[in-house]
């Protein structure tokens, strides 16, 4: 005979909420240092990118340099706030990873292969940090409730 304990499937879901919010800071940090690497090759170099002609959104690619390591460096700092499941860094980081979607959308003529993969892991961290509820969140310093 089997025994259930409800307590089990309240463990296995915070478990995985909090799978899913170290994805999402993992990701999040790696997604502000590569844009913050660009931001860099595009401030210091304009020659690696390509330059396209009559484009829509057409910026000095100093510019786009600017934007991408201003973005990068917010979200390399939210990341720390996502290790601590706050909420304030949830709403961040949702923030955050969107406006890197659309800058690299907007860039995504000048470097087509790199814009791609972020606007992916920017995807997947917008994903990661929107399924999970609160209540399902890991408390590092909660005591444990007798069921």
């Amino acid at each position: 005979m089997t025994t259930t304990h409800p307590g089990s499937a309240r463990t296995s879901l915070r478990e995985w909420a909090t799978g899913v919010t170290v994805f999402a800071a993992i990701m999040l940090m790696i997604g502000g240092i590569l844009d913050v690497m660009r931001g860099i090759a595009e401030i210091a170099d304009d020659g690696i990118f390509v330059s396209t002609r009559n484009y829509v959104f057409e910026f000095n690619l100093t510019a786009w340099g600017w934007i991408h390591l201003a973005l990068g460096v917010l979200a390399f700092v939210v990341s720390f706030g996502l290790f601590m499941a706050s909420t304030w860094a949830r709403v961040l980081g949702v923030g955050i990873a969107a406006l890197v979607v659309i800058s690299n959308f907007f860039s995504l003529p000048y470097y087509p292969v790199w814009s791609i993969i972020m606007i992916a892991i920017s995807g997947f961290i917008v994903w990661a940090l929107c399924v999970m509820r609160k209540d399902d969140a890991f408390v590092p310093f909660e005591s444990p409730r007798d069921t």
